[in-house]
This record gives C-alpha cells, structure tokens and sequence, in this order.
C-alpha cells in the first residue's frame, strides 16, 4: 500500500506548485507572516460577529463590555494556547522556560487556548458581574472564524499534514519524507477548516438565529462543545500525529488531539441536555425589556 502511494504521488498536486509561502510580507528586518494574520483576522471578525449578536434582545452584555472582552479572549488564546501546547505536545520546553516565550516559533494548542480564554471569560463576568455561562455562549459563536483561519494558515504553512493516501485530491508536502520520496497525503488542514471552521459556524448560525438556543444557558457552548470535538475526533484519523507523539498514539490507538476531544464532547452533551433547566426570564443588559 505504501509503495502504490509513494509511486502514484508524482500525479497529484505538489504543493510547492501552488506558490504559497509562510510569509505574507516582508518588511526589511521584519517579516509579516500568515499564522499572525490568520490569529489577528480571527479576532477582529469575531469581535464584529459578536457586536452583531449583542444587538440582539436578551443579551448578557452590553456594547461597552466588548472591548474588554476582547481583551480577556485574547490574553487567555495566547496564553492558554502556548502554555496548552507545552503541557500536552512539548513538555520539554519547561526544562527551559524561555521556550515558551518565543510565541514566534510556532506551537499552540487549541484546547490551552479554549481553557486560558474561558477562564479569562470568567474574570471578566466576576469584574462586571454578569453571567459567564451565557457569555461563554454568546463568545463560542465567534470562535468559528479564528479556527477556519488558523486551519488555513497551517495549510499555507505545510504543516500538521495528512496520512499517505491515493484519493485524487491529495497532495505532496515537502519534508514528509517516507522511504526517500515525498508521499501524497490528505490536505486534513482543509477538512478542519471546512468542518471546524464552516460547518460548525453554520450550525451555531441556526441555533443562535433560528431557535431560543441563546435564552438557555449553556446551550450554544454546548453545541460547539460537541460538534468541535466530533469534528477533530473524526479529522485525526486522516491527519499524521504530532512526531513527538508518534508513540503515544500508537500505545493508546489514538492522537493526543483524539483524547483531549473525549472531554469536550462529554460536556457539551451535558450542557445541552442540562440547559433548559437554567432557561430563566433574562434580563437584558442593553435595553428595557425582558425576554422569556
């Protein structure tokens, strides 16, 4: 199977033909790269997204909280993300601290980064007093654009790439070597784009626009909860793990990505099916009427 791979690879896409390159735009000594516009891109559309969302009747903040909101999501995804990232893929770099800081070589995880923002959203509801639970909900509606572009950026990157495979859409990454030739492999960075990014926007859309979801408390978290970690749980089974994790996964039958999903989809389960029974009359923050 492996040499029928590695021998058709030189029919499909090779991705150095397609002229993408880690950096957007160099600046003399200072290089702008797509990774940091994809993180800069997906927190100014999602803060627009959830100024969008606020407008709406019931919200449990106000206009004025944005700002400060924004600023506690973004501290908690760069912390959280980069610390998450050496706890679970590179525990190494606690043998030399200083690691962690170099934010430019790259390393973030998106479950550090989901917990250091959630619990930088539950700073900022204790300062305003204001429900975190629902803010969690209103918040967890905006995270789709910051993951569709970080998939994005990884793809324009070459990295955290696919299994060997023959399907017509592979495509050969450089530095993969397998045997001395550069195998074809699935674009997993799209599949997640498409189904972390697209999909699980679109079903949050519906459920935010089209349903009361948002008047039951834990409800929209709950769905991202459940559809992000189906979503990654059913990815990693095409994508390559971590190289550092190779063994782990061959011990347990499962990426390090897989089992840190097994939680999410727990509690977004329980979320869901808890919610209305913390479906109160809400008052909202902006605005003079109440909402059933």
């Amino acid at each position: 199977m492996i040499l029928t791979t590695l021998a058709s690879a030189q029919n499909h896409i090779h991705f150095e033909s397609l002229g993408l390159h880690p950096v957007a735009l160099r600046l003399g000594f200072f290089d702008i790269k797509w990774y940091s516009l994809a993180y800069i891109s997906g927190i100014l559309l999602g803060w627009w997204y959830l100024l969008k969302l606020i407008s709406q009747p019931g919200s449990p903040m106000a206009r004025r909280h944005a700002d400060d909101l924004v600023f506690y999501a973004t501290l908690g995804i760069i912390l959280g993300g980069r610390i998450g990232y050496a706890i679970f893929y590179a525990p190494g770099m606690f043998l030399n601290p200083l690691q962690i800081l170099k934010l430019w070589d790259g390393g973030m995880s998106f479950h550090g980064g989901m917990i250091g923002t959630s619990l930088g959203l539950i700073l900022f509801a204790r300062r305003h007093q204001l429900d975190w639970l629902r803010i969690h909900d209103y918040l967890a509606c905006c995270v789709p654009f910051g993951l569709f572009f970080g998939r994005l950026a990884n793809f324009v990157n070459g990295e955290l790439w696919g299994k060997p495979t023959d399907v017509a859409w592979a495509i050969v990454f450089p530095r993969t070597v397998v045997g001395g030739l550069d195998p074809a492999r699935h674009p997993s960075q799209l599949y997640e784009a498409g189904l972390e990014g697209l999909v699980l926007f679109a079903i949050l859309w519906f459920a935010f626009w089209r349903t009361k979801a948002r008047y039951d408390p834990g409800k929209l978290v709950g769905l991202f909860l459940l559809f992000y970690g189906l979503a990654r749980f059913t990815v990693e089974f095409f994508r390559e793990p971590d190289s550092q994790l190779v063994a782990f996964a061959q011990a347990t039958g499962l990426h390090m990505g897989q089992w840190l999903t097994v939680p999410m989809i727990a509690g977004g389960i329980y979320l869901i099916a808890t919610s209305k029974k913390r479906r109160e009359r809400v008052e909202p923050i902006a605005g003079s009427e109440s909402v059933a």
